[in-house]
């Protein structure tokens, strides 16, 4: 906890920061009158997500089968329906809605989405949730946090959306033109390209298809031909990126995710963790163990 002495001087300092702001626009060698904000928090500065998350602070979960996953700016609420009750759900958005109404926080529900994941064979017909007497849109898939995710768990619709972004080699070929060595150019594609094809490559990855691999590859090879020089293969990245996370959740004890990797009594292997479904079979966590096993 914050001492009060402490918490004084933060208030002070947070009413500072966000009081009387000026703020302009500025286009070309135009600049325009300026005018003072009191509302919001400045975009692209790193203490405002933290106030954000200090003000959110008892904005949480009502009900045990719900969960508020927020993040900046972001937040969601994931429910688990069982036996068709969607009371708990609906009773959390509700909740979620008058709490933003108690401090001060307009809900934008033009941006708001509804994904539900069923795979019953039965699908019961769905009624819209609303906000403030507007039904919220129900989506097919949507973007979180960078990531595509779709209501039948797949990630074609993410693969995709990478494969369509990182094909954009116009700049690699004239950096390769204008002679540019082979060092800057990995660097290059090290920071345009392969960024993009490996964000969250432990997230996706290990569930991807045979089909979206070869389309993720077919980038790399491409790149590959232009700078002259062997690149490393995706396959390769995720596993040393899930071997390096894996790595850092086992060192950190304070990790939700910690409890996942126990040692057998022999002290060398890693518990496998049961799984019914290939979709978990290949998610993060059994593959991570996969792989420290085979290490």
């Amino acid at each position: 906890e914050l001492p009060p002495q402490h918490a004084v001087k933060f208030y002070t300092l947070a009413n500072n920061f966000l009081s009387d702001r000026r703020q302009v626009v500025r286009l070309g060698s135009i600049t325009s009158s300026p005018i003072t904000l009191n509302t919001g928090a400045p975009q692209g500065c790193v203490l405002s997500p933290l106030l954000y998350s200090l003000y959110t602070y008892d904005c949480t979960a009502t009900r045990n089968s719900n969960i508020i996953v927020k993040f900046a700016d972001d937040t969601t609420v994931v429910g688990l329906i069982t036996n068709g009750d969607e009371t708990a759900y609906r009773e959390e958005v509700s909740a979620l809605t008058h709490w933003c109404q108690d401090n001060h926080l307009t809900l934008n529900v033009a941006k708001t989405k509804e994904l539900i994941v069923d795979f019953r064979r039965c699908r019961e017909v769905h009624t819209p949730i609303t906000i403030n007497g507007a039904a919220v849109e129900r989506v097919s898939s949507f973007r979180f946090l960078g990531v595509h995710l779709a209501e039948d768990l797949t990630w074609s619709v993410h693969i995709n959306k990478t494969v369509k972004k990182a094909q954009r080699l116009f700049f690699l070929r004239r950096l390769k033109r204008f002679g540019m060595s082979p060092r800057i150019l990995r660097t290059f594609y090290r920071c345009a390209i392969e960024s993009i094809l490996t964000r969250c490559i432990t997230t996706w990855y290990g569930n991807s298809t045979a089909y979206n691999r070869k389309a993720l590859q077919r980038v790399v090879r491409c790149a590959d031909r232009i700078i002259g020089g062997e690149l490393p293969s995706l396959q390769d990245i995720y596993r040393k990126r899930c071997l390096r996370k894996a790595g850092r959740i086992i060192k950190d004890s304070s990790h939700p995710s910690h409890k996942l990797f126990r040692l057998l009594p022999s002290g060398r292997r890693f518990c496998s963790i049961r799984s019914r479904t290939s979709r978990l079979r290949d998610s993060f966590f059994h593959q991570a163990i996969r792989l420290l096993n085979m290490s």
